[in-house]
């Protein structure tokens, strides 16, 4: 059995100043993607993933949350200088607008890509996937909730003959976790054709996966020096950072 890990990403800014906990450097980014690049990691879409039983030592899966205007600009980039694969996951109510649940936090707001420029991304580079419609906790919504907002998305992607793979980012790694509601939560998912669900769980995943709606991912954080990432990439987040 291999282990694979998942990496999270949020924004992407153009200096160091401007890193916080969701927000990390193009030139921390770069790093990181010259480390997987110089290392001989593989990148993945999940698309290719759901037709393979083995994978290579050394694979990855690279995210971003949200379809931010600064991926586009900062991520986009130097995925083709270094020949990698992501998934970007979209929050299909703010299409062209803002990321406004992140209001509180006092950061300013980012924008969100458009209808033209999530269309124009490369697909050979860029694999589309589900953030949820309205970018709420699945374990605040009724079953009735969860599947209008499943039913808006298709609505969106229909509309704008959008591209997009059933794998669902849950926003901030949440989910219905317990007991029968854990189960009618994936019954959920796998009525509205959903092929992956990743929460957070910050470890490298066993693959095969055991569940295919609990697949971990990495939370890489604006502040992580290369060595933290190298270890996280490994082992996951541990005690020490």
């Amino acid at each position: 059995m291999s282990k694979l890990s998942i990496l999270m990403y949020h924004n992407v800014c153009q200096s160091s100043s401007d890193c916080n906990k969701l927000t990390v450097s193009v030139q921390n980014l770069e790093r990181q993607f010259q480390y997987l690049s110089d290392n001989n990691y593989k990148t993945f879409h999940f698309s290719e993933l759901e037709k393979m039983k083995t994978i290579p030592q050394k694979s990855i899966i690279l995210t971003f949350d949200d379809v931010t205007e600064n991926q586009l600009i900062f991520a986009l980039p130097l995925l083709k200088k270094y020949n990698l694969k992501a998934s970007f996951f979209i929050p299909f109510k703010y299409i062209g607008k803002t990321d406004s649940w992140n209001k509180d936090t006092g950061e300013p707001e980012q924008k969100i890509m458009s209808v033209e420029q999530l269309k124009e991304l490369p697909n050979d580079i860029i694999e589309l996937g589900y953030h949820s419609y309205g970018h709420n906790k699945y374990d605040t919504l009724s079953a009735s909730e969860i599947e209008d907002d499943f039913l808006k998305c298709e609505a969106e992607i229909k509309k704008h003959n959008l591209n997009v793979f059933p794998a669902l980012a849950y926003p901030y790694g949440n989910y219905q976790k317990e007991g029968v509601e854990n189960a009618n939560f994936k019954s959920l998912l796998k009525e509205n054709k959903m092929k992956f669900g990743l929460k957070i769980g910050n470890r490298p995943n066993a693959f095969p996966f055991k569940d295919n709606y609990e697949i971990k991912r990495i939370d890489i954080k604006g502040f992580d020096s290369l060595m933290i990432f190298k270890l996280k990439i490994r082992f996951g987040k541990l005690k020490l950072f």
